[in-house]
């Protein structure tokens, strides 16, 4: 019985674990085990029925649309970004504002709604209703018509006026050496009044000095002058007990401080008598200048008195 012939070459077996290619692969040209690990290369496949690989080419439409696509998504990646900020910076504004609205809305709730007045602006109203009773107040108010005193031997007196003065500057009814201080401070206007006692012996002239304040008003009488020669200068009204009365027939001047009031007055004798013709001495014990203390002095306290009824609540009485 023959043998089955053998190959000539034992050398090359074939690699039981070596697979042809399939579908081009491996590629050709690479390595491939074989038995007793040797490495076979791969040849790659000539002829025709190779497989050619070919590359494609992009387009420059293409790579222009591509360019395109980003550079449109980078702007709107960027407006994103810029809406975002936008929000958020309008945010912050509209919570600043609204929180400025409501402080104040609060704010104005709290300062228009009724409460109990401090004590300060109470001392504030009543500094204030002073300050403005020169122009608030009528002229009969201000000088009244007549005005009860007290006289020497604890009797009862009064006064009536004869005229009113028109309203003049400050210097232009007063002495120089008055007039220079009152204007200094800032003195606005001076108001004047004539009376004559019960019996139209005595003439007394009221002068008002209105300041712009309290505190100007201080400061002023620090300055005046301490003389009873100088003071108000006196208003004369013809066909009355005091048409005689002038520069030279006041016997006596002095003034009374009240809140930011100055109130003079000048004192003579209806007769025209001057004062180089009256000893001092009587003149100490006359009637004449107690009456102008009492004239003037009802005046300045009438002008200083705190109001009848100082309002309790910022709107009225009811807090």
């Amino acid at each position: 019985m023959s043998k089955p012939e053998r190959s000539q070459e034992p050398g090359r077996r074939r690699d039981a674990s070596a697979s042809p290619a399939r579908d081009g692969w491996p590629p050709p040209g690479s390595w491939t085990p074989h038995a007793g690990g040797a490495r076979v290369r791969r040849a790659p496949p000539s002829g025709a029925g190779a497989r050619r690989v070919r590359v494609r080419a992009w387009s420059a439409a293409g790579r222009d649309r591509l360019a395109a696509e980003r550079a449109e998504l980078a702007t709107l990646e960027q407006g994103i970004r810029f809406r975002t900020i936008f929000l958020i910076l309008m945010g912050t504004i509209l919570a600043i504002a609204a929180s400025n609205v409501l402080t104040g809305a609060v704010g104005l709730f709290r300062e228009t709604a009724a409460r109990p007045l401090t004590a300060a602006e109470q001392a504030r109203y009543i500094k204030e209703d002073i300050a403005r009773r020169w122009q608030a107040w009528s002229t009969d108010l201000v000088f009244p018509e007549e005005l009860q005193y007290i006289g020497l031997g604890r009797a009862q007196q009064y006064a009536r006026r004869v005229g009113l003065a028109p309203e003049t500057p400050c210097r232009s009814g007063t002495d120089a050496s008055t007039g220079s201080v009152l204007a200094q401070y800032g003195c606005r206007t001076l108001l004047r009044a004539t009376y004559v006692d019960q019996t139209s012996t005595f003439v007394i002239t009221v002068g008002i000095a209105v300041l712009r304040d309290e505190e100007a008003r201080i400061a002023a009488t620090a300055q005046l002058p301490v003389d009873d020669r100088v003071g108000v200068r006196p208003v004369a009204f013809p066909g009355t007990a005091s048409e005689l009365f002038g520069a030279a027939q006041r016997q006596r001047n002095a003034w009374i401080p009240v809140g930011p009031y100055v109130v003079f007055s000048t004192a003579g004798y209806s007769d025209g008598r001057t004062r180089q013709s009256i000893s001092p001495e009587e003149i100490l014990h006359s009637e004449l200048w107690p009456a102008a203390q009492a004239v003037a002095g009802r005046i300045a306290r009438a002008l200083g008195d705190e109001p009848n009824a100082v309002p309790q609540c910022t709107q009225g009485n009811v807090c």
